[in-house]
């Protein structure tokens, strides 16, 4: 069986296999999840993670090393900058949009009680700083990957300056570039077993009465994001950039995503794809982790989503200086969500708080968040991949141009 089936396959039989235990034995359901579930699934994440910043340094390095120009590494992040507010932007339009539509919001009663505080947005001048190490062994371990890509710029572009002496360092990073990609073929044969216990856990412990209850967000929300996917793929067909070979390349990671809600465990196996997909290493060496660290179109749809759930909620009449507010807060924080199970509750608290909304709305999609986490991952995963395959679309064909009159 293909491995990305074995993925889904084990998605569908921990959502089977959580709900049997919750609807059975939901006096056990605490324990299995505290001494199996959430353990299984918790190794199973380590062990990606345990690569995703010696693979990502490495990639990042030798990208920088072996572009043909200088310059093209300041085009590649502007013209990618570029695609993904563009991209965002009309996913948070399709978000507000289907919740402008649907009304999810109308007659639902707060049924969860968690709740998430709010936390001030980080100011534009800080963030900014924020971008430079200040140690990079300190931005190696802790994951921190805007940091590690100024860090490998600055290692690739010296290491550009000094070919002679870098060479053994590069060859140091060019083989433990092909050891953590022997890791991950190994930790990935672990996949199904670690997607369905991440899935079972979350079923288990929070059942689908609440599903049930707040069927039109749910439903509305992955229409969303389903519509998203649909224009991505639409914007592939127009660029000439094979969707169909797309979903058969990127089809692993895809399903990842959906069952690990995480985008930083994805990345290694998105770069895998990618080089079966066939394009650039040293546009996707770059691109990919780039696009992991900022591109997040799953939290575009749901910021926009929720934030016009919550004034339905409440009663709040949405008026235009409301709907500007939340596009623009929306936008700004889809690209500092972490990629991680969870962070949209707190990015969402910080749009909410913005457009004066009650934080308690938050309290209302707790509940149903890491049911639909995994989508928005996914799309997350897919937005950063196809705007890097769409990137390579449009430089190969220049370069191609170029090669031809050089040749004639």
């Amino acid at each position: 069986m293909a491995h990305t089936r074995q993925i889904l396959l084990a998605l569908v039989l921990g959502i089977l296999a959580g709900g049997a235990i919750n609807l059975l034995i939901p006096e056990l359901a605490p324990t299995l999840d505290r001494q199996l579930l959430t353990p299984l699934g918790q190794v199973f994440l380590r062990l990606l993670q345990f690569i995703v910043v010696p693979m990502v340094f490495c990639a990042l390095v030798l990208s920088f090393t072996q572009v043909n120009r200088d310059e093209h590494v300041g085009r590649y992040a502007g013209q990618l900058l570029g695609l993904y507010v563009v991209t965002s932007a009309v996913a948070l339009a399709i978000g507000m949009g289907v919740a402008a539509w649907l009304t999810p919001g109308s007659g639902i009663e707060d049924t969860a009680p968690a709740s998430v505080k709010a936390h001030d947005p980080v100011p534009l001048a800080q963030w900014l700083v924020g971008l430079v190490p200040r140690n990079p062994f300190e931005a190696l371990a802790e994951a921190n990957l805007l940091q590690i890509i100024v860090a490998a710029a600055l290692t690739g572009l010296a290491a550009r300056q000094l070919p002679e002496q870098s060479r053994p360092f590069i060859k140091v990073l060019e083989s433990g570039y092909e050891i953590t990609l022997k890791i991950l073929s190994m930790v990935l044969k672990l996949a199904p077993v670690g997607v369905f216990a991440l899935i079972a856990s979350v079923v288990a412990t929070q059942g689908l009465d609440l599903l049930i209850k707040l069927g039109l967000y749910v439903v509305g929300l992955l229409l969303a994001i389903a519509a998203m996917a649909l224009f991505y793929l639409a914007l592939m067909a127009v660029a000439g950039a094979r969707p169909m070979d797309y979903l058969k390349h990127f089809g692993e990671s895809l399903s990842f995503a959906l069952g690990t809600a995480s985008s930083n465990a994805t990345l290694p196996i998105a770069l895998e794809n990618a080089r079966a997909y066939g394009a650039p290493h040293q546009l996707t060496a770059f691109a990919l982790p780039f696009g992991t660290a900022l591109k997040r179109d799953g939290a575009a749809v749901v910021q926009g989503f929720n934030a016009l759930f919550v004034a339905q909620l409440f009663g709040v009449d949405v008026t235009l200086s409301l709907a500007i507010t939340i596009f623009a807060t929306g936008l700004l924080v889809s690209f500092s969500t972490a990629g991680v199970p969870g962070a949209g509750l707190v990015a969402m608290s910080t749009v909410l708080s913005a457009a004066g909304l009650p934080l308690e709305g938050v309290a209302v999609v707790a509940g149903v968040d890491r049911f639909t986490d995994g989508f928005r991952t996914a799309l997350n995963v897919m937005g950063n991949t196809t705007n890097a395959m769409l990137l390579s679309r449009v430089r190969r064909e220049p370069e191609t141009q170029t090669e031809q009159s050089n040749h004639g």
